[in-house]
């Protein structure tokens, strides 16, 4: 006989895939006429070919006709960053997230295949790095963000993945090579050091996963007892979500990893496996076996030496785009919106924050366009897959309110280790994201 878990698994997969699908566009409802194409000789540029602009690409190309969408990046690969951790666990292999840009290029849309140099909002027009000037009528940046590894005193991401040194976010390949790191390191055992930046991130749950994926090898491999897991937060919380920081908390006490709260890693000695971290009370310096460094964040050059980052406020320094946080639109120029990780607002550096930002700037770039006016808003929904173990994970979402906003419920408890949010992370999410960059979801 099989057991009620047996049963309850297979019904929340089961709910999980519908939901999948509904989410991906393929419900099986009846089909419906799409709405009629907006015709218009507007010329719209969108600055980079992340999941936010590929996203904004594909509905604005579906949504008009006669318009000259320009689209401007240099990457020639896409990079599905929510598989990083995958690979860095040792889950996915290293060419999981890796396909070619223009694969999700719609037709129809002029690519240009060089980076943006300069962005000029005041003579509405782009320059590549070529010199090449593309004017526009409405400009949408989605140029993501900076990793600033500079920042750390002796970092040198070439030796990411030898003598103890992990960092997940630089790229597969430094995700490869943590994974690799980590696996010696729990082989043996030792101190484990985790941090997150003092600056506005991507994804601020990824440094609290990695820390429960590693406690979880050292238990599965043995080494456990003889292993300190040291998390350093960079303020007094865990997660910005109170109950959720709380819920954290409660299982890094569990599992016996410390928590070092006002600590940011200011240097580190990659020879000597010694990270030098600033606190309250001065800099601190602890030995490490194994190391997760996530670097400080910030806006690119090409939004920081612009006029188009806040000028004062919480996210001035790091130079992240001045939108208003329900529209997306800019405050200074209203014919720019800004998308996904480059938009300053209090929440939604996520990739499944982009499903939700994406409609809504393109509403408002629409409505200008038609004299009608949308009133669609983002309410700061922001996604997070928090897995808590090999096996299991949190399905975390919220908004600006701090407020849950679970997408399952009755299906889906967003405080409880389940297995069905894990399968969501590690195998429902993917295509999710690649029908986003579609249009569709």
């Amino acid at each position: 006989m099989r057991s009620p878990d047996h049963h309850l698994r297979r019904r929340d997969v089961l709910a999980l895939v519908a939901a999948g699908i509904t989410v991906a566009g393929h419900a099986p409802t009846a089909a419906r006429a799409a709405p009629a194409r907006i015709r218009t000789t507007a010329r719209i540029v969108i600055v980079g070919a992340g999941a936010a602009g590929l996203a904004s690409a594909a509905r604005l190309r579906a949504a008009l006709e006669g318009a000259r969408i320009t689209l401007i990046d240099g990457r020639k690969e896409h990079w599905y960053q929510p598989g990083f951790t995958l690979v860095a666990a040792g889950i996915k292999p290293v060419d999981y997230p890796i396909s070619r840009t223009t694969d999700h290029v719609p037709r129809g849309i002029t690519f240009i295949e060089e980076h943006a140099a300069e962005i000029d909002p005041d003579a509405r027009q782009v320059i590549t790095a070529s010199g090449r000037g593309i004017p526009y009528d409405y400009l949408v940046v989605a140029s993501g963000m900076a990793l600033d590894y500079d920042a750390i005193a002796g970092m040198d991401v070439g030796r990411i993945g030898s003598n103890g040194l992990g960092s997940i976010y630089h790229s597969p390949a430094a995700a490869m090579a943590t994974w690799q790191a980590m696996s010696r390191f729990v082989d043996r055992g030792g101190v484990g050091v985790f941090l997150r930046p003092d600056t506005e991130m991507k994804c601020a749950g990824a440094p609290l996963k990695y820390t429960f994926i590693v406690e979880d090898y050292l238990t599965r491999r043995g080494t456990r007892s003889r292993s300190e897991v040291i998390y350093n937060a960079n303020n007094q919380t865990l997660f910005s979500v109170p109950i959720v920081s709380e819920k954290v908390r409660m299982l890094f006490a569990q599992r016996g990893v410390q928590v070092q709260h006002g600590r940011r890693l200011r240097a580190i000695d990659l020879d000597r496996r010694i990270a030098t971290f600033d606190t309250p009370a001065g800099s601190i310096e602890l030995g490490y076996d194994f190391i997760n460094v996530i670097p400080p964040m910030k806006a690119p050059e090409i939004v920081r030496n612009s006029p188009l980052p806040w000028q004062t406020g919480d996210w001035a320094a790091e130079g992240w785009m001045e939108v208003d946080r329900a529209t997306l639109r800019h405050l200074r120029y209203a014919n720019v919106f800004g998308v996904g990780d480059i938009a300053g607002v209090p929440k939604g550096k996520t990739a499944a924050s982009v499903k939700w930002q994406v409609p809504v700037a393109t509403a408002h770039l629409l409505a200008d366009i038609t004299g009608k006016p949308s009133n669609a808003r983002y309410d700061g929904y922001t996604s997070c897959p928090l897995i808590t173990r090999l096996g299991q994970a949190m399905l975390v979402e919220f908004d600006y309110h701090n407020n849950l906003t679970p997408s399952f419920p009755g299906v889906i408890a967003p405080l409880e280790e389940l297995w069905v949010s894990w399968v969501m992370k590690t195998m429902a999410l993917k295509p999710t994201y690649i029908s986003m960059l579609r249009g569709k979801a």
